[in-house]
């Protein structure tokens, strides 16, 4: 049995790639712990929850909500951090996030067989661990220094981190990423051989919860449904409020997320009068419960930029949840996406980027055609149990943490 280390940003529950890497893991026979760091009092209980089944452990290296030792300390740390490097270029690990060094300290002090990093922070992390002998991999679940927003370049160590990624791509021994056209880009740049691919997607078993709440106890209208942690600006909902008057059939629509405090309200005063009552708002759920919320929809909206090459590369979880809840899915045709598109029939119907008027021509063809409509939602179920599943992809995980662990500590399928 190997010991392994996935050292993650934050919650647990705000993270489904490293949770099922480490259920993958420890159901290969590993004993397998998740280094994260709790800061809100919702997502502790989430992670609480999740932690009950999981057959793997939680070492939370710093708790940073309001009044809880230590709190304080750990984010004057970090707003310090951001402020020199903002004004004076005067880099600190802490401008990556949270309790960066004591993320290194915990797995330092751990010596897993094998450390998994998934975060910026945890690059800095992974240098360091090099360079006291331990052996170390990388989860890249996007291009860190290529999935930045312009406005938010000047303000982070992009250089420092682009150095960091290519370190860990030419060491590490255990790498994967998202995508095959990601993982093609992160070699050309590095000059290494690309990453193996392990999809963002869920294990087709959780796809539709038997006790599912809907988000529709009414539907007398076919839906479209967006998600993600944050409703704001850059994820493609202005391309969608923008189409929504050249929509010219009866539906709903559900989004789902936090609303963002910086543009999330200039962004819904953009929502067209005539369909104000016909937008409809849901916080966040579980990630347990996500998959039966979604597949109560009809289409899903996977509208992203192909101006961040992080985004134009990779295939986001939304796309694969889609699959997952049998949705017809409308997508940017940006590299990731028609990557999963070519291979999923005609579930996907993919769009020029910012282009609104290709956004409501497409949901108009759905809606006016019942038969079209379902078979994109046959052929996305068909596409999520053929390939683009959990069970499908976590042999992937496996085999690459074989690979990076000492072969004394391989254990026996």
């Amino acid at each position: 049995m190997a010991t392994i280390r996935i050292v993650i940003a934050g919650h647990l529950c705000n993270a489904p790639r490293p949770q099922k890497e480490a259920a993958a893991l420890a159901g290969a026979g590993h004993r397998v712990t998740i280094q994260g760091v709790w800061s809100n009092e919702v997502f502790v209980q989430r992670d609480r929850m999740l932690l009950k089944n999981a057959p793997y452990a939680l070492d939370v290296i710093a708790d940073v909500r309001q009044g809880h030792p230590g709190a304080l300390r750990h984010r004057v740390v970090r707003r310090l951090a951001t402020d020199l490097f903002r004004r004076g270029r005067i880099f600190s690990p802490s401008c990556l996030g949270y309790a960066i060094r004591p993320h290194l300290a915990a797995a330092r002090s751990a010596r897993a067989d094998l450390t998994i990093v998934h975060s910026e922070g945890g690059l800095w992390v992974g240098k360091k661990l090099f360079n006291a002998g331990l052996r170390v991999g990388v989860d890249f679940e996007d291009w860190f220094s290529e999935d930045l927003l312009p406005e938010d370049r000047s303000s982070r160590p992009v250089s420092r981190i682009r150095a960091l990624e290519r370190a860990m791509l030419q060491r590490a021994l255990y790498r994967v990423t998202t995508s095959a056209a990601l993982a093609n880009a992160l070699a050309a740049d590095s000059l290494t051989p690309p990453p193996a691919v392990v999809y963002n997607v869920f294990p087709w078993a959780e796809r539709n919860p038997p006790d599912a709440a809907s988000d529709r106890p009414e539907r007398t209208a076919p839906s479209i449904h967006w998600f993600s942690q944050t409703i704001g600006p850059g994820r493609g909902l202005e391309e969608f409020f923008a189409a929504l008057p050249r929509i010219m059939f009866p539906c709903e629509v559900h989004l789902r997320g936090q609303l963002s405090t910086r543009g999330g309200r200039d962004l819904l005063a953009s929502i067209p009068e005539a369909w104000r009552d016909r937008v409809h708002f849901h916080p966040t759920v579980t990630n347990e419960e996500l998959p039966g919320r979604i597949a109560g929809h009809d289409i899903g909206l996977a509208l992203e930029t192909d101006q961040i090459a992080s985004r134009d590369l990779t295939a986001t979880n939304k796309l694969f949840q889609y699959l997952l809840g049998g949705l017809a899915i409308v997508a940017s045709a940006t590299q990731g996406q028609r990557e999963v598109a070519a291979r999923t029939g005609s579930a996907i119907h993919l769009v020029p980027t910012g282009n609104p008027d290709a956004v409501a021509s497409v949901i108009n063809s759905l809606l006016t055609n019942p038969a079209l409509l379902e078979k994109s939602k046959h052929d996305a179920l068909g596409a999520a149990e053929r390939e683009f599943c959990w069970e499908r992809q976590a042999p992937t995980v496996v085999a690459e943490a074989a690979h990076a662990l000492p072969p004394q500590e391989v254990t026996e399928q």
